[in-house]
């Protein structure tokens, strides 16, 4: 059986909460990649947001809530990690072998 909410096919679990709920989740979860102001922007809105569904669905609300103190899931865009340089100092006999 397939489900099917407000005339959509939801693909992935995310996607059928986001419709059956009628919020976003990246507005109160974030992104890993916002930067401060978007943040702050962002924050606003979830808690103007939030206050409306309080008076509205509680039950909704308080999802809501609980995913405003989530963490941002990372995202890798390309799908390869980026490439870590470690700095090590040079060692002892290198270094004399240069002096002499």
């Amino acid at each position: 059986m397939k489900n099917i909410v407000a005339g959509r096919e939801p693909v992935t679990a995310t996607e059928f909460i986001e419709l059956a709920l009628g919020i976003d989740l990246e507005l109160f979860t974030g992104s890993a990649t916002e930067s401060a102001m978007e943040r702050a922007a962002r924050l606003d809105v979830a808690h103007e947001v939030l206050a409306d569904l309080r008076e509205s669905d509680p039950e909704t609300a308080a999802y809501a809530a609980s995913l405003l103190r989530t963490l941002p899931l990372k995202t890798q865009t390309n799908g390869r990690r980026t490439r870590r340089t470690v700095r090590r100092p040079a060692k002892a006999t290198a270094v004399a072998a240069v002096a002499a």
